[in-house]
């Protein structure tokens, strides 16, 4: 059933996802192959409506993935926002960190990903985290150019 559930989300199946949840909750914290949980493949691919499904079932929302990436960090390096604010909401951890000492803000800045600075600025996101070469979001947004990034940052 482990795998109905994974193919289901592929296919951004929402009634899919739910009825194989109903019949077998467990199955939340489940991991495929590559150590993502059904939360994290859903947001993954930016399927709005069936992370819902999934968050409507006890998880831990920081569950990471094999690379320490959890859901909200994944959503920050797409940018999809409207699954950031639904991940925050649902007590995401701004400020975890993967297991290269990356965090949801330093995704944002490296991708360019402007209004999700805002957003993660707004939650708490603490700035000053440095990644495991001792780069923080300012000195990944400078690497990549952002500089409506490293003025917001640079303001903090």
């Amino acid at each position: 059933m482990k795998d109905q559930l994974f193919n289901a989300i592929r296919e951004n199946s929402v009634s899919g996802v739910s009825e194989i949840l109903e019949k077998a909750p467990a199955l939340v914290t489940e991991k495929d192959a590559r150590g993502s949980t059904p939360l994290l493949l859903a947001t993954y691919y930016g399927f709005e409506e069936v992370a819902k499904c999934i968050l409507q079932h006890p998880q831990d929302i920081d569950t990471q993935d094999a690379s320490g990436n959890t859901a909200l960090m994944g959503v920050c390096f797409k940018g999809y926002v409207s699954i950031a604010e639904m991940l925050i909401e649902h007590g995401a951890n701004v400020n975890k960190v993967n297991y290269n000492g990356a965090t949801a803000l330093i995704f944002a800045a490296t991708f360019n990903r402007v209004d999700m600075v805002k957003l993660l600025i707004e939650n708490g996101a603490d700035h000053t985290l440095k990644d495991d070469r001792g780069n923080g979001a300012v000195e990944h947004a400078k690497m990549q150019g952002a500089k409506e990034i490293i003025t917001l940052l640079e303001a903090l």
